[in-house]
């Protein structure tokens, strides 16, 4: 299919504006969780690791606030440690005085731990607590909740319902991630083929996510990243190669769309994988904390098909006399996205390597 110069100017000017508007609200993991951190050393103390994100939409500081009746010792000084800032302090959780009968002797047991700042921040907060008899516990906190009973007993519904939580929020914060999965909607469309190769990025990202997780395999972050960004950048391109026409065109990736994004959820799976080990697993319920992980993945990843299958059935008879001349407009907005992360990743990973 050929277009006319003038409509090819415009193409490509909307190819390298559209990303360059996307940039300044579009930035990938740019707001990840906090990390709180709590293990019982002794009896009714605690060391505590607090992780913030470096970057932050707000000026209100991120705290953790405790029961009244625990006492902070020896806070050490904030050290920036990769995109975030960590700082640790030991908590002793003693004073019987004003536990009451009921609470005496079980430390934060029974207590309720919250974090302040979380709705001026935009972010949410992980809480991981181990007691000294086994017990874990684990929580996230949320501006509509942003506190954490700590029960007598965790339960597995707790870790089912937060690590899907948590994956939903990774795969909708992860632009990237969503990028991706717009690409292949536009190098298969609806159907079979949209289903298998869904399928095949899913059963990708889940394999290198489980062995990362259960720490069968290690890889350097910033060169993951880079790499995923350049498999956004790889599909775009083959969009681009392609005919724009509304029944396709030729080309491997086209006519084998599941190898590609299984090949390449492979290395998303690697990034999910870093995200979760920011946060952390409850060490007794690992294999039920990464399988409901993922099925929160799974959950956004769908939830955003449909929602961009949705918009497209709304708009498509409007748009219809000019559906050709506009399909290569997101083909370009996705190359030119991806293009600004390969420079932005590689250059991060030439500093750090």
């Amino acid at each position: 299919m050929r277009f006319s110069v003038s409509f090819g100017f415009l193409r490509f000017a909307l190819g390298l504006v559209i990303p360059l508007l996307l940039a300044q609200s579009a930035q990938a993991h740019l707001f990840a969780p906090s990390l709180l951190k709590i293990v019982e050393t002794q009896a009714h103390q605690y060391h505590v690791v607090w992780k913030t994100p470096a970057k932050r939409s707000s000026d209100v500081p991120l705290q953790p606030i405790w029961p009244d009746r625990c006492e902070v010792n020896n806070p050490s000084s904030p050290s920036t440690e990769g995109t975030g800032i960590t700082s640790s302090w030991q908590l002793h959780c003693d004073s019987m005085d004003e536990a009451g009968p009921d609470l005496a002797g079980k430390g934060l047991v029974g207590q309720v731990v919250s974090v302040s700042g979380l709705g001026e921040n935009q972010v949410s907060a992980m809480v991981m607590l181990s007691l000294r008899d086994g017990r874990n516990y684990q929580g996230v906190l949320t501006a509509e909740n942003p506190e954490l009973l700590i029960r007598e007993e965790p339960a597995q519904a707790q870790v089912m319902t937060e690590y899907s939580w948590l994956g939903l929020e990774h795969i909708w914060g992860g632009i990237d991630h969503l990028m991706f999965v717009f690409g292949l909607l536009l190098l298969v469309g609806g159907g079979a083929r949209l289903l298998w190769t869904i399928t095949a990025f899913t059963a990708g990202h889940s394999i290198t996510l489980s062995l990362v997780t259960l720490g069968f395999l290690r890889f350097p972050v910033p060169l993951v990243e880079f790499t995923i960004a350049l498999s956004i950048f790889l599909l775009a391109l083959n969009l681009a190669r392609q005919d724009f026409s509304l029944s396709g065109g030729g080309g491997l990736f086209r006519r084998y769309p599941w190898w590609l994004a299984g090949g390449f959820g492979l290395l998303h799976g690697m990034g999910f994988a870093g995200a979760l080990a920011e946060i952390g697993l409850p060490q007794n319920n690992v294999p039920l904390a990464l399988l409901f992980f993922n099925i929160g993945i799974e959950a956004g990843q769908i939830a955003f098909i449909l929602l961009l299958l949705g918009a497209w059935w709304l708009i498509k008879r409007p748009l219809l006399p000019w559906q050709e001349r506009l399909l290569p407009v997101p083909v370009y907005a996705l190359g030119g996205l991806s293009a600004m992360w390969c420079i932005e990743r590689g250059l991060i990973f030439l500093q750090v390597s």
